[in-house]
């Protein structure tokens, strides 16, 4: 099997482990709040991924000498994935996917501030291209943009911040570092905000399979992204993370009767091509 076949088999799981965290997260949020929800998230990653080191034998790559960047970075995904699970229980998710898609454009605009990297006349374009796409899904005036919504954009930001971080991070920590601080540090961060009110919600028997799928699929989910990335060039891995939104589209109009609204597609639809713009620009430099 050829290495970028390879890469696309990783991307379907990437997609359904990311459409089953989706609808998982909708399913709990009756019952959780988002804070809960990365709580209980985290401590079942920090498990998986204690026990994987230990049986990969990469325990002892846990230690590191920048706590302030492992922080930074999972303040930064910490906020961007508790707005993103209260943007899945508040608007449809096709918009919710369509905005989060746009993270890669603020990876742009932040890597010159926090990597030193040059930005180039290509990514402005790509960026210009990109914020026109986010005025399509959120027609601001023409519809009241709502907590979701607002949610949803500020989502994309926070991953972007993760992205950047994470990036920076990957020149001296090692994955299992990486993720090991990932996991502990926001379930730290989980607990606190969970319980600023006094008061932590259990999970019920109904709800505990969620949130195990919540925990796995966010972990499954960047496993299958990264590997594939590993095994072909981001030009051909990228484009079929976009099929996430059709995918998606499906399972609002079939499990919660979503609309099917045509300037979320089309703006998306623009999102996608800035994004693939700047790709082929990058690969081509």
């Amino acid at each position: 099997m050829s290495p970028t076949l390879r890469a696309c088999l990783w991307m379907i799981g990437s997609i359904l482990s990311f459409t089953a965290m989706a609808i998982a997260g909708r399913a709990v949020s009756l019952d959780l709040d988002t804070f809960e929800i990365m709580l209980y998230r985290s401590v079942i990653g920090a498990g998986i991924v204690i026990v994987v080191a230990g049986y990969a034998g990469t325990l002892t790559q846990i230690r590191t000498r920048k706590p302030g960047a492992h922080l930074a970075r999972n303040i930064c995904h910490f906020t961007g994935q508790n707005l993103w699970f209260y943007a899945i229980a508040t608007i449809p998710l096709a918009q919710v996917f369509a905005l989060e898609f746009t993270s890669p454009l603020w990876v742009m605009v932040l890597a010159p501030l926090v990597l030193n990297e040059r930005l180039t006349r290509s990514q402005l374009i790509a960026g210009a291209a990109g914020f026109i796409g986010i005025l399509i899904v959120t027609r601001p005036g023409a519809q009241s943009v709502d907590a979701g919504l607002i949610a949803a954009a500020l989502a994309a930001i926070g991953f972007a911040g993760s992205a950047v971080l994470t990036r920076r991070l990957t020149r001296t920590e090692t994955i299992t570092c990486i993720l090991f601080y990932l996991t502990t540090m926001q379930a730290a961060l989980g607990l606190i905000c969970a319980g600023a009110d006094g008061a932590i919600a259990l999970p019920t028997l109904a709800n505990l399979p969620f949130v195990a799928v919540i925990a796995v699929a966010g972990l499954v989910a960047h496993f299958c992204l990264t590997t594939a990335l590993s095994l072909a060039p981001a030009s051909i891995v990228m484009p079929i993370d976009f099929t996430r939104l059709p995918v998606i589209v499906i399972v609002g109009v079939l499990l919660y009767a979503e609309p099917l609204d045509p300037y979320v597609l089309l703006g998306a639809a623009v999102i996608f091509a800035a994004n693939y713009y700047n790709i082929r620009a990058s690969a081509r430099a």
